[in-house]
């Protein structure tokens, strides 16, 4: 008990003194001041020692803990300086003292111990989320001088830090020592004192070092972990939406001149009280169009007619803004264009009975002009009006080859009224052979009324031409 007793002593001793270790790459450097104890005891090694007495060892770890067989000198005996390698490595130099007096189990007369260490260790801290408790390990090499006699060794340590705060901490450690000669003895150390880190950067100057600095390359508040409030308004920068303007936490640190509850950065109108869904400016009419845009400011109106109403010249309920016979009321469907008539229609396809081709071929004979010409004036009455042009057979001949045939002629009857003025975006024609009579096949009249030409109102190209100039003026 009278070694331990010293060795605690000691301990106590120097805990009114620094004792520094680097941590990390914030503060690299550390200065460490405590005590040793020096112990030969538990090594395994009985070999014949230095002081040529021989030392009874014990098998290797043997009363570790009994400081009856430590040398223990009651004064500040260990010194180091460690730097933050990286990693969580640090390499460290150390230097220690002491009197050896129990050397293994053999008594000695107060031999003089010199010992110099280097050590690379590697802390465990941040496996345990960087606490208060740090456990370390390390391996290096040293020399040590037992009286005058010198031995180099491999180190091997165990050792741990119990951190009072960011910069000071008790440390308490054991090496094992490996003598290298066969004369030497191998042996344990073991110390305990007090560290402290310092070095840390301040990069920006502002008193905050830069591991505890959230904006370390500008200087800044320590109520705002070293970041900047600019305009202080007491929202740091990097909150502030509006840094150099002091403004509202509510809006997130910039103004509102207006107080209409819009952020001048959000407002467009932001000397002008207005409502948000204009961002900031007024809508008087309630329209959607801000009043700096609206020609009609008072009266609603569409934005595309610049915040006026549209009129409906000709009263057929289809704005002028989307009639596309403005002067002459027409119907929704027909874009308020007039359509045509069931007595225009009928009229067109008693013409189009009357329109005659060449024996099993598309060509239209000559005879048929006029009735064209009349299917052509009544086209062009309704300009607006999409046609769809039907080519019919009778049942004499192939399925394919009617087909055919039927498609060619209706396809001639309208490059006749493309070619004479209709526009070609307003015909369609199809070819449907003889899947269409509208009389037996059986006899030679009834053959004749089925091969035909049949004219009606393409009302599928109608509804998608509406839909697509709808969609393109959105």
């Amino acid at each position: 008990m009278k070694h331990l007793s010293r060795f605690l002593l000691a301990t106590l001793f120097v805990l009114g003194f620094s004792s520094m270790q680097a941590q990390d790459e914030n503060n690299p450097w550390a200065i460490g001041i405590g005590v040793n104890a020096v112990n030969y005891y538990g090594t395994g090694d009985d070999t014949p020692g230095m002081v040529g007495n021989g030392v009874a060892g014990g098998s290797f770890g043997d009363k570790f803990f009994d400081t009856e067989e430590w040398n223990i000198l009651p004064s500040v005996s260990r010194i180091s300086v460690a730097r933050y390698i990286g990693g969580g490595f640090v390499f460290e130099a150390a230097g220690s003292v002491n009197q050896i007096d129990a050397f293994g189990d053999q008594s000695a007369n107060d031999l003089s111990y010199y010992a110099v260490d280097g050590m690379v260790n590697y802390s465990l801290r941040a496996l345990l989320n960087d606490g208060w408790f740090d456990p370390q390990v390390g391996v290096g090499g040293g020399y040590n001088w037992l009286d005058s006699e010198g031995n180099g060794t491999a180190n091997g340590k165990l050792g741990f830090d119990f951190w009072f705060n960011d910069n000071i901490a008790l440390n308490v450690q054991s090496t094992y020592k490996h003598a290298f000669k066969d004369e030497a003895d191998s042996h344990f150390q073991h110390a305990a004192g007090i560290k402290v880190i310092f070095g840390g950067k301040d990069t920006d100057g502002d008193g905050i070092y830069d591991k505890d600095d959230e904006c370390p390359e500008t200087a800044g508040l320590a109520e705002f972990n070293g970041c900047p409030d600019t305009d202080g308004d007491g929202i740091e920068d990097r909150k502030d939406a509006c840094p150099n303007e002091a403004g509202l936490a509510e809006f997130d640190g910039c103004p509102d001149t207006d107080g209409d509850g819009i952020a001048d950065p959000k407002d467009e109108c932001p000397t002008v009280a207005g409502i948000a869904a204009m961002n900031g400016c007024p809508d008087a009419d309630g329209d959607g169009i801000k009043d700096s845009e609206d020609e009609c400011p008072n009266e609603a109106g569409p934005k595309e007619n610049k915040g006026c109403p549209f009129k409906d010249k000709d009263g057929d309920g289809v704005l002028d803004k989307d009639d596309e016979c403005p002067e002459v009321a027409g119907t929704v469907a027909n874009n308020g264009c007039p359509e045509p008539t069931a007595e225009a229609i009928k009229e067109l396809n008693e013409y189009s009975k009357t329109v005659l081709f060449d024996t099993a071929k598309a060509t239209i004979r000559p005879e048929s002009k006029e009735s064209l010409e009349a299917i052509h004036d009544i086209m062009h009455e309704y300009a607006n009006t999409v046609f769809h042009i039907e080519g019919h057979t009778d049942s004499q001949g192939s399925d394919a080859y009617n087909l055919k045939l039927s498609k060619e002629r209706a396809a001639s009857v309208r490059e006749y009224l493309v070619s004479n003025g209709i526009p070609a975006n307003r015909l369609t024609s199809e070819g449907y052979g003889e899947s269409r009579p509208i009389a037996t096949n059986k006899t030679a009249a009834g053959r004749q009324d089925n091969r035909r030409v049949n004219i009606s109102l393409d009302k599928d190209k109608e509804m998608k031409e509406t839909k697509k100039d709808s969609t393109d003026k959105m």
